[in-house]
C-alpha cells in the first residue's frame, strides 16, 4: 500500500513503520495520523507480523502534533470532530507489541506517540517533551496521564508546566524508556529486541501485553486477579506444553500459536 507520510517495510516478522514527513520533523497532521493508523492496523491483521517497530529520523521521531493544522480551529471543531480520539483508540486497541525507537525530538504529540507504543528505546541525542504549555493548550493525547504514570507527579509537572525537554539519560532514570542506546545502534537494537518477541509463542506475547495494560488501569488486587486468571488460561494452549517441554529437554521452544 503505497502511503504520502510513512514508510511501511515487512520481513523477518517485522513491520517497521517510519514516520516521513522531513520537512517539518515529522509533525503529526491528519494524514500521518490516520495513515499511521491504518499501518498498524493491517500489521495486526498480518498473520506474517508478529511484532511493530515505530521510529521516525535521527532528527525527530516527532516534533509535535502540526500547530498549521490545529491552529484556526474552534472549540466546536475539535470537540465535533473528536479531534486525535480515532486515532488512540485504534492504536491503543492493537494487540501485537509496538517498540518506539526514538532518536532526536519526541515533544508534545510525538512524545504521547511514543508512549503509547509499548515501550521506548531512544538514541543518545532523544529529547523527549510536552511543551503544549508554550501555545496556551496542554496535551490532548494522553500526556498529562501517561507521562505522571511512568515519571510519578513532580516530574510530569514540571515538564507540562515549564515545557522543558528531558534528555535521554534522564528519561531513563525516570522509567520513561527501556533503554538508552548510541544513535548509529538504535534500530539494530530495536529489530533485535522485536526479532526476541517474534520468536516466543505470540498467544503468550498478547496476554503479557494486556496484563501490563491492564495494571495501568486497575487496583493491585484486580490486577493479581487478573493476571492469575491469565496465566491459569495459558495451560490450554499447545505452547505452553511446547515451552514446558522444550525446557525441560533444555532445546528451543518451536511455539505454533496454538
Amino acid at each position: 500500500m503505497a502511503y504520502e507520510t510513512i514508510i511501511v517495510d515487512i520481513s523477518d516478522h517485522i513491520a517497521t513503520i517510519t514516520l516521513n514527513r522531513p520537512d517539518v520533523m515529522n509533525a503529526l497532521n491528519a494524514t500521518l495520523l490516520n495513515e499511521l493508523t491504518d499501518a498498524v492496523q493491517d500489521a495486526d491483521r498480518n498473520e506474517k507480523v508478529r511484532c511493530m517497530i515505530i521510529t521516525g529520523s535521527e532528527k525527530a521521531f516527532a516534533a509535535g502534533a502540526d500547530i498549521k493544522e490545529m491552529s484556526d480551529k474552534s472549540f466546536v471543531d475539535m470537540f465535533r470532530s473528536n479531534y486525535f480520539v480515532d486515532n488512540h483508540d485504534k492504536i491503543m486497541q492493537v494487540r501485537k507489541p509496538i517498540i518506539a525507537a526514538v532518536a532526536g525530538f519526541a515533544l508534545g504529540g510525538g512524545c504521547e506517540l511514543a508512549m503509547m507504543c509499548d515501550f521506548i528505546i531512544a538514541a543518545e541525542n532523544a529529547k523527549f517533551g510536552q511543551p503544549e504549555i508554550n501555545l496556551g493548550v496542554i496535551a490532548g493525547i494522553g500526556g498529562t496521564q501517561r507521562l505522571t504514570k511512568l515519571v510519578g507527579r513532580a516530574k510530569s509537572m514540571d515538564m507540562h508546566l515549564t515545557g522543558r525537554f528531558m534528555k535521554a539519560d534522564e528519561a531513563l532514570q525516570s522509567g520513561l524508556v527501556s533503554r538508552v542506546v548510541p544513535l548509529k545502534n538504535l534500530m539494530e537494537e530495536a529489530q533485535a529486541a522485536a526479532h526476541k518477541i517474534a520468536e516466543k509463542s505470540q498467544l503468550a506475547i498478547m496476554a503479557a501485553k494486556e496484563a501490563v495494560h491492564f495494571a495501568e488501569q486497575a487496583g493491585l488486587r484486580e490486577g493479581i486477579q487478573f493476571e492469575r486468571r491469565v496465566f491459569h488460561s495459558l495451560f490450554a494452549t499447545e505452547d505452553q506444553s511446547e515451552g514446558m517441554a522444550a525446557f525441560m529437554a533444555k532445546r528451543e521452544a518451536q511455539f505454533r500459536d496454538k
